[in-house]
């Protein structure tokens, strides 16, 4: 108990001060070109991350026809992709602490560039899952870093907006990873689909090596097993960190088991659509480009817990509509769904930055493990929800967690944030 209690304490004390001096000097500020270089660039490895990472998920109904696969066997080209880059978060971001921002993810991002030109060469289910897996575990080097990153280079001032411009790059790389498979499946197989997208990040890779400035605020620490458990501890003590991590855990969650079957609804009565169509339905993500930096302007005003409560209800809100069989209500539906999830991860995120002030590259970490885990967990134990109930029931399934997560958040006291 008398440790426990130490913990929090030196945490409470080294990291929650709200009354902290910035030298404007130290850090890059919005309008100047290294601002615009910093952005563009990690716009750049958010295209390329993402952009491979789900590259995949248009084309789930294409596995199981070619490979004789459940729905639920082919969610793993996805789930076996967002468990390793979970369980990679764990290393690389307290790797980066110790050997630097930059080299983590430019190295990161090129492994995964291989891994997924080489997923392209593969002849069998196992060998793409495997392929697949190693792709994820580079790219934890980037999700890992990206937010540590700019947590210490943009002044604290602009970290919201700048983290919500990163995640419209996210959401922009997801939606093109998506919405280039898709057309591309029509035309060539699905070989010749990754081999692209391959290429296209490796020059989206090139440009961020190029780009991105080097660390001016890292200071390295040893890489040490037993203090990255202390430090684990110590995140792990801290009620809003860890409220976070489960809040992380419930959005990528529910995000990738709404888009990985709404693809196999659309497909059936009554909708019967083809593969490119329900590709352009990825447009929907683009919402998050406004959200999420639109959230980053209304928790100045109404805080961080008031404005992450209501867009999770915007999610529950855009999933209810959804219900209605006519397409045009359905898309109404997947745009809230849409809004409400980047801004919720781009307030939660940058939540994340904020409050951590030791080891924020395994914070960061340890919120981005939770949120994949999520999307490995809970995106592949909604394939039972989807066998018994279909629709209805992956809806009832998500609708459930979300509310957790409201409850969660709506018990963190304002006063803490």
């Amino acid at each position: 108990m008398y440790f426990k209690k130490n913990i929090r304490k030196k945490y409470t004390d080294n990291s929650v001060s709200t009354n902290i001096q910035y030298d404007d000097d130290q850090y890059i500020v919005k309008k100047t070109n290294k601002f615009h270089k910093v952005l563009f660039s990690l716009f750049c490895a958010g295209l390329s991350t993402f952009s491979i990472l789900y590259c995949v998920q248009p084309i789930l109904p294409i596995f199981s026809i070619e490979f004789h696969l459940t729905p639920y066997e082919s969610s793993l080209s996805l789930s076996s992709s967002t468990a390793t880059m979970a369980l990679g978060m764990l290393f690389t971001g307290s790797l980066s602490d110790s050997i630097g921002r930059k080299i983590i993810m430019s190295s990161s991002l090129f492994l995964a560039t291989l891994f997924t030109i080489l997923c392209a060469l593969m002849d069998t289910w196992n060998e793409i899952i495997i392929m697949r897996m190693l792709t994820g575990f580079a790219l934890s080097g980037v999700a890992a870093v990206a937010m540590t990153y700019l947590s210490e280079e943009i002044h604290p001032k602009f970290l919201p907006f700048a983290i919500g411009l990163y995640i419209s790059g996210n959401t922009l790389g997801g939606f093109s990873g998506r919405l280039l498979s898709s057309i591309l499946i029509n035309y060539c197989t699905w070989k010749m689909s990754l081999f692209i997208i391959g290429i296209i990040s490796l020059t989206a890779s090139i440009i961020f090596l190029k780009l991105l400035p080097e660390s001016k605020n890292f200071c390295g620490i040893s890489f040490s097993p037993k203090k990255i458990l202390y430090n684990l501890i110590l995140q792990c003590s801290d009620k809003i960190l860890f409220s976070l991590f489960i809040v992380g855990f419930v959005l990528m969650g529910s995000f990738v088991t709404l888009f990985n079957y709404v693809g196999y609804r659309l497909m059936i009565k009554p909708f019967f659509l083809n593969q490119i169509v329900i590709g352009f339905l990825s447009i929907v993500y683009l919402t998050g480009i406004y959200s999420s930096l639109k959230a980053s302007i209304l928790i100045k005003r109404f805080g961080r817990r008031n404005v992450l409560i209501y867009s999770l209800m915007t999610m529950i809100l855009g999933l209810l509509i959804t219900q209605l069989n006519i397409l045009i209500v359905i898309i109404f539906g997947l745009m809230l769904f849409s809004s409400g999830f980047f801004a919720s991860h781009s307030i939660a995120s940058s939540w994340i930055g904020y409050r951590a002030k030791v080891a924020r590259g395994q914070a960061s970490s340890l919120y981005l493990c939770c949120y994949y885990l999520g999307s490995s967990i809970l995106g592949t134990l909604s394939g039972v929800f989807w066998s018994f109930g279909h629709w209805i029931g992956i809806s009832i399934f998500v609708i459930v967690i979300l509310l957790i997560a409201i409850k969660i958040v709506y018990r963190i006291n304002i006063k803490d944030e």
